[in-house]
């Protein structure tokens, strides 16, 4: 039986920079300590909300190297590490000190479009090469291809992939894996508007982005429902459901960082070609935010 330790709320950590585009490594160290102290239960290390393709190999090494000693390996780490040339990926696996690194996340490949036995064969390789388990990452709307969920359920069976982050929105497609799926494999939600309906069909956590700010609220729901409090999930649900749509409205991350801006966590600033949301979002935001903190 495979064990995935990568349950509950995991959070896809933003890289907070300086004015001058800078990696800011005491505000990183604030938000770790942030999400920790708030109840996640797992980190997740240059995923998309990372802006990872728009930082070099050398602060990419900074990020791993300041969350692994702020974290003090106190939770589960899962590292980004995917892309659309296997052999390129298989290499970075060779060439990773996985000390205190609990977990790769490899995105399904972009751009270069591969069909569904390219899919299966290009993670199969992924999870022969890696010394620690694979956390697969379905996000259609990003690479431009969906793994489907008899693909899915099929790389389920490898006895070194352990769960899927399950980010194309679609409940018919996602409920089918978690009506086939081996016990031992986990569906881990990538959407956080719909995490709660998600963990009562059966889904045994997720990778937010919102969580980065609001980690309490958002982990005391998925607490709530691992332990059948059904009631109080719901509630925070719907509290946390304005927000969730806010955050994503003028892309990501750039929704997230003007609330831990507003927090303090951070400072309002992403590497083009991103750029901060505009002002209606960043003016809904702090609006919703006031109600969103007493909860």
């Amino acid at each position: 039986m495979k064990n995935n330790i990568f349950k509950g709320t995991g959070i896809a950590l933003i890289t907070p920079f300086k004015a001058d585009f800078s990696v800011d490594v005491e505000a990183l160290k604030k938000i770790v300590s942030h999400v920790i102290d708030n109840g996640a239960d797992f980190l997740v290390v240059l995923g998309t909300t990372s802006e990872a393709p728009t930082l070099s190999n050398d602060e990419k090494r900074l990020l791993i190297n300041t969350i692994l000693k702020t974290n003090d390996n106190r939770l589960p780490i899962l590292l980004g590490m995917g892309g659309n040339n296997t052999q390129a990926v298989i290499a970075a696996i060779k060439a990773q000190n996985f000390e205190g690194i609990h977990g790769i996340l490899s995105v399904v490949p972009y751009y270069n479009k591969p069909n569904q036995r390219g899919m299966k064969a290009h993670f199969e390789a992924i999870a022969d090469a890696s010394p620690v388990p694979v956390v697969v990452y379905n996000v259609p709307g990003r690479v431009g291809v969906n793994l489907q969920a008899a693909t899915c359920v099929e790389l389920a069976k490898h006895p070194n992939i352990v769960a899927v982050k399950e980010a194309s929105g679609n409940l018919q497609q996602i409920m089918e894996i978690l009506r086939d799926k081996p016990a031992d494999f986990d569906v881990l939600s990538g959407d956080d508007g719909i995490t709660q309906p998600l963990m009562a069909l059966g889904a045994q956590g997720v990778i937010s982005v919102a969580a980065n700010a609001y980690t309490k609220p958002f982990s005391r729901m998925m607490h709530a429902m691992k332990e059948g409090r059904t009631e109080e999930a719901l509630r925070l649900h719907y509290a946390m459901m304005r927000m969730n749509q806010l955050i994503f409205a003028d892309g990501n991350p750039a929704g997230i960082k003007c609330l831990m801006n507003h927090m303090g966590l951070c400072q309002n600033v992403l590497r083009l070609p991103l750029v901060t949301a505009n002002e209606k979002v960043e003016a809904d935001i702090t609006e919703e935010w006031e109600k969103l903190r007493v909860i």
